[in-house]
């Protein structure tokens, strides 16, 4: 366990008695098999995780050659979800072998050093099992997306032979079976997961960037500025979140475009009132005071004394509700009004599968399974970064 040494909110001297030590051939080692030193001196979440990534890599290009040399090929007209596809192939197996390679040939031996808090915060992280857990499973959904063009054993959109191959349960040629259109379920789950993933990364992107914002400085300056901004809030807050989504996306065609930036745009107010809670206690303390009185100007103090400070709750947040924008991105789906046919979407599958759960339980069954799954990893790593961040929880 650490032991502080130093005072300071920023900064604190440890001393780790498990500290990593060089092994004979480490480098050596992990050149042929990144993860490999890792695991041999017991850190088994780091090596484990890198050895994967990198099994895993190197086993979709092997396997699936013809589509990564196609990609490479200026020639082969190859679309950009390929371009994409293969930039993810090669920095995750580069990311991969440098970090083991580099973590390998680090000497750290039993000794008195200096870290932050966000350092102490990833160490305590990385001791809660389940939230590395779900870290790696973020990873890994993360990867499959990026990488559908080269693992989707079919086109998402090809429509079957409708005689012979609509409505198969899973088999050995449709490991997922398919769906009344003869199309593959797994190629559409895959490809679906780029639809989900990206609008709930992107959408709370923006409701974390707004809400930081007005929060720091309806806290801040308070007055006027904190009642006007405030009010607002409770405005959108009084507002049915699902009606409003359906309302304004009935007015427009929807697109992917425009369920990210409906999305974005009301999912704000719980961050701002977590970041106007934080900043009215922060804006007391004597850094700020300090800070004002050297003459620092306002704009200086809240983007580089205040919002750094409120960074731990906004990134639990962050985590905890990129489970909920999935969610409602499948409700919309689900209901019709999101992502539009052809285009693969976990909630359309859902949908689609509903009035077949008897006669074809595989359609609706496996898309549901990935929002569960999805959800579930974001939430335990928003539980683990709520715990690692608060001081008080930390052993």
């Amino acid at each position: 366990m650490p032991l502080p040494v130093g005072g300071g909110d920023a900064v604190t001297a440890v001393a780790f008695p498990g500290a990593r030590r060089r092994t004979r051939g480490g480098r050596l080692l992990s050149a042929v098999m990144p993860g490999a030193p890792q695991l041999l001196v017991g850190r088994f979440g780091a090596g484990l995780t890198a050895l994967l990534v990198w099994v895993g890599l190197l086993a979709v290009l092997v396997l699936r050659w013809d589509r990564v040399w196609a990609a490479v090929r200026v020639s082969s007209g190859a679309s950009l979800d390929d371009r994409v596809a293969l930039v993810t192939l090669v920095a995750g197996l580069a990311a991969a072998w440098v970090w083991s390679f580099r973590d390998a040939g680090k000497v750290q031996e039993l000794r008195w050093v200096g870290v932050s808090q966000w350092v102490l915060a990833g160490r305590a992280f990385s001791r809660n099992r389940l939230a590395v857990l779900g870290a790696v499973g973020i990873l890994i959904l993360y990867l499959v997306a990026l990488l559908a063009p080269f693992l989707s054993p079919y086109d998402p959109s090809a429509l079957g032979d409708l005689l012979t191959e609509r409505l198969v349960p899973p088999s050995t040629a449709h490991l997922l079976g398919t769906d009344h259109f003869a199309r593959d379920v797994l190629s559409r789950v895959l490809y679906g997961a780029r639809i989900s993933l990206s609008i709930g990364f992107v959408a709370i992107g923006i409701s974390v960037t707004i809400g930081t914002l007005l929060g720091a400085v309806a806290g801040f300056f308070g007055s006027w500025v904190d009642t006007v901004l405030m009010r607002i809030v409770d405005m959108v807050i009084a507002f049915p979140q699902l009606v409003l989504l359906i309302t304004v996306i009935a007015l427009f065609q929807p697109s992917i475009f425009l369920i990210i930036a409906v999305l974005g745009l009301t999912q704000w107010t719980g961050t701002t009132r977590l970041v106007r809670g934080e900043v009215l206690s922060l804006r007391e303390r004597e850094f700020i005071q300090a800070a004002g009185a050297l003459g620092f100007s306002r704009a200086r103090i809240i983007f580089f004394h205040l919002v750094p400070n409120v960074l731990g709750p906004v990134i639990v947040a962050a985590t905890l509700g990129i489970g909920n924008t999935i969610v409602l991105e499948a409700s919309l789906s689900f209901l019709g009004l999101g992502v539009q046919p052809p285009t693969p979407s976990w909630g359309t599958m859902v949908a689609d599968g509903r009035s077949l759960m008897l006669q074809a339980w595989w359609l609706s069954t496996f898309p549901g399974l990935a929002i569960v799954f999805t959800v579930l990893a974001f939430n335990l790593v928003g539980d683990g970064l709520r715990d690692a961040l608060d001081p008080r929880l930390r052993r």
